[in-house]
């Protein structure tokens, strides 16, 4: 036996052999593999199909997620501009109220002190008062120590008291 140079009748049943095997993988074992081929093909494809879609998707959500970051921006520029404008009308009405306190406390001092002036003026009035009727009175008595001026004086008295009593 040759090796190099392989005899007829081996070379035959090498070919019967191998037409035997090749039938056999041709009929059951080729189907199987090119199945499995086009079916990991098949996955493959999906696979990349569904690739893209999540690529898609996921542009579209960072869009999405952009224009909620910018609306939310927005809206927290709002809302700070509306604090704002609430902290400087809260300042204002408080500036407001502390001004008019300040006015009606004011006023209510004038209107005290107008008060206790007019009653120091009162009091001041009463003892000037007091005072004129007590020199007039040592005054009188004075005076009155004279007999015949005493009853002069009571007469003269006695008419301006008549004549105020006609006037009211």
């Amino acid at each position: 036996m040759n090796l190099v140079t392989p005899d007829f009748g081996l070379l035959f049943w090498m070919v019967v052999i191998f037409g035997l095997v090749f039938f056999l993988l041709a009929k059951f074992g080729f189907p199987i593999i090119t199945d499995m081929v086009d079916k990991r093909n098949a996955k493959i494809a999906q696979s990349l199909k569904d690739a893209d879609e999540i690529e898609a998707r996921m542009a579209a959500w960072k869009t999405e997620h952009a224009q909620m970051l910018e609306e939310t921006r927005r809206q927290q520029s709002a809302m700070l501009r509306e604090a704002t404008e609430t902290k400087a009308r809260i300042v204002a009405d408080a500036k407001e109220a502390a001004k008019a306190e300040a006015d009606k406390i004011l006023s209510d001092a004038k209107l005290q002190i107008a008060a206790e002036k007019e009653a120091a003026l009162r009091d001041v009035r009463k003892e000037v008062a007091l005072l004129s009727v007590q020199v007039a009175e040592k005054v009188l008595r004075h005076e009155m120590a004279k007999d015949g001026s005493q009853r002069a004086l009571m007469d003269q008295l006695v008419e301006e008291a008549q004549d105020a009593n006609i006037r009211s």
